[in-house]
């Protein structure tokens, strides 16, 4: 391997960019360390002005070819692309758990696995968006998706590998090229991401990853006037500073973002079942956009439910990440740790009161415990904002209409969690959530055919299905008038 590099769990892996197919080096670098352990994996690469053009031009040089290849052309080479994240999963797992602290059992049996489906579905879907016609009185609308142009995508730490191939995959089968700005916290996956698409045979140019801190590199990259589109997954104040830059240029713009998302449990749930799902948004130390983090249960069952948890809670077992009896893991870094332990300190100190958690774990420097509060009020700081970290909280209801109420009582609308026997009353309530995903009876499933995005300060727009393809394509209407060709 060409450039600098370092061995991580054993896997090399480049600490450069990756521009043009050919690995480039800056003069400033940044220090990764992994989660797990603390240690100093890497040194990478710190993108500037340059190197963002750079990237930018290739992106844009690269695009004519590889948008006329159209839809069948392109899906052999992601097909190849695909099947590389595949051969090479037990790498990309072991170096992702170094780098972002997640279970290595989870990478090895869903984040890389959903990392190439991600790649070969939109690459399969792409084959359906080759218009369709709309018949009028006077006119035949012919439908096209025709590629937009490059593509500024800019992904987040917490499942690096999984969410940057959520918009590469849709982004590069509608004809795109692409620029990705991977986390500072965790950018080395991607980086292997790199190397796996330029031997499936990818074009030089048309996959771009330019490292470096957002304020720097995302800050270049998200203001560069030659983007056609901006896709983002981080935090909603990240998302305003994006969605200005954005406005400038009226470059379109797709915004995942945080939640604060409910988790209702009625007195007619499968109560065992609901109990086993609230303890898994604990899973990646609460470090997920979509965990049902305020938990809101019918007083009737209360008292029982919660002993249910508490049982539920005894098989999340916190520790290495690496060890497969391990369900929690570390915080990302001291400055998200000191973050978590923030909100913890003031809700405590605003009357909330932990049944269990509320500390450092003793385990490492990284580790907080699972944590539950009691005696919150919906307009604690605790129930209001996102905390990202393995905290819970817990209120109870009394009716439906009250259940809705204290579910809608955030600014964010990204997820909802019902768990409920009765169709009708699920179906009643989840018809009335503001949410972008609402799971009933279930947790974490997501077909990638189907619409997924957030609500009021969770997000702009929809990704998923065609509803990527809304987003990564300039649709046309060409209207041909009947009967005017000869």
């Amino acid at each position: 391997m060409a450039g600098n590099s370092v061995k991580v769990a054993g896997v090399e892996v480049s600490t450069d960019h990756w521009i043009d197919g050919r690995r480039v080096a800056s003069a400033r670098r940044f220090a990764d360390f992994s989660p797990v352990d603390g240690s100093h994996l890497a040194d990478v690469s710190a993108a500037d002005k340059e190197e963002v053009e750079q990237a930018v031009a290739a992106a844009r040089r690269a695009f004519p070819a590889w948008a006329a290849l159209g839809a069948q052309g392109r899906l052999p080479i992601l097909r190849r692309f695909a099947e590389g994240i595949k051969a090479r999963a037990g790498e990309l797992a072991a170096v992702e758990t170094m780098d972002n602290g997640s279970l290595l059992l989870g990478n090895v049996h869903r984040m890389v696995p959903r990392a190439a489906l991600n790649i070969e579905f939109f690459a399969e879907w792409a084959l359906n968006m080759g218009g369709h016609k709309i018949d009028s009185p006077e006119v035949v609308n012919h439908v096209h998706y025709d590629p937009s142009g490059v593509a500024a995508l800019i992904t987040p730490w917490n499942g690096p590998l999984m969410l940057t191939t959520w918009k590469v995959g849709p982004a590069l089968a509608a004809g795109n090229t692409v620029v990705v700005k991977p986390p500072e916290w965790a950018p080395l996956t991607c980086s292997l991401l790199a190397d796996i698409a330029h031997a499936a045979g990818l074009p030089p140019g048309v996959l771009n990853i330019v490292q470096g801190i957002g304020e720097e590199a995302g800050d270049a990259l998200v203001n560069h006037p030659d983007i056609d589109r901006l896709s983002f997954t981080g935090s909603t104040d990240t998302a305003k500073l994006i969605g200005q830059a954005a406005a400038r240029s009226i470059t379109p713009l797709s915004a995942e973002l945080g939640g604060k998302s409910p988790f209702i449990v009625c007195a007619d749930a499968d109560l065992d079942s609901a109990a086993q799902t609230v303890a898994m948004q604990y899973m990646n130390a609460g470090q997920v956009c979509l965990a049902g983090t305020r938990v809101m249960v019918e007083s009737a069952i209360e008292e029982d439910f919660l002993g249910r948890v508490r049982g539920a809670m005894a098989h999340m077992a916190l520790g290495d990440p690496r060890d497969k009896d391990t369900r929690i893991g570390p915080l990302i870094t001291k400055e998200h740790f000191d973050r978590v332990a923030g909100f913890v300190d003031r809700a405590r100190q605003a009357g909330a009161v932990p049944v269990w958690g509320g500390s450092r774990a003793n385990f490492g420097e990284l580790y907080f415990e699972p944590t539950l509060f009691r005696n919150v009020t919906p307009e604690l700081e605790i129930a209001q904002r996102e905390v990202f970290g393995p905290v819970l909280t817990w209120q109870s209801f009394t009716s439906d209409d009250e259940v809705v109420e204290m579910a809608n009582n955030t600014r964010y609308g990204l997820a909802a969690t019902l768990f409920s026997r009765n169709e009708a009353r699920a179906t009643s309530i989840a018809s009335r959530v503001v949410a972008g995903t609402v799971w009933v009876n279930c947790f974490f499933i997501r077909d990638l055919a189907a619409p997924f995005g957030g609500s009021r300060d969770s997000g702009i727009g929809r990704e998923g299905g065609n509803w990527s393809f809304d987003f990564f394509c300039d649709v046309k209407n060409i209207s041909v008038r009947k009967g005017s060709f000869a």
